[in-house]
């Protein structure tokens, strides 16, 4: 009779990275709902406008966390790419929604939302 096989606990900088998407993910849906208040309330273009910031800072620690998951955590440089297109379409999203080009700045913020999902579960599925 064979044992069973042993699953190895993730390391620390996968867990790091798994913490960082699930941020990432809430931002984008935080910066839906700032959405929704900018058309609402007065004070909603400033509270998107910071949550837009914050959500490029996720986003650029997302990137950090992946480079660190791949070369010195030895695992797949595979997250890296996800990490630098979700960071990349955030900062043309902010330059589009600042130039008020709203036709692209919305369907731009729905892809995004889509591609943290989608980057969440190939983080957590790992």
């Amino acid at each position: 009779m064979t044992a069973p096989p042993t699953i190895a606990a993730p390391s620390w900088t996968m867990q790091a990275l798994r913490a960082v998407v699930l941020m990432h993910v809430v931002a984008l849906l935080f910066q839906a709902v700032t959405a929704g208040m900018l058309l609402s309330s007065p004070g909603g273009r400033a509270m998107h406008a910071t949550s837009g910031m914050a959500l490029a800072i996720i986003g650029l620690l997302h990137l950090v966390v992946a480079i660190l998951v791949w070369r010195p955590g030895g695992g797949s440089p595979r997250f890296i790419a996800g990490a630098a297109l979700l960071l990349a379409l955030t900062v043309v999203a902010a330059v589009l929604g600042s130039a008020g080009v709203k036709i692209v700045h919305l369907p731009l913020g729905v892809l995004l939302f889509g591609g943290g999902v989608a980057q969440l579960g190939r983080v957590m599925s790992r």
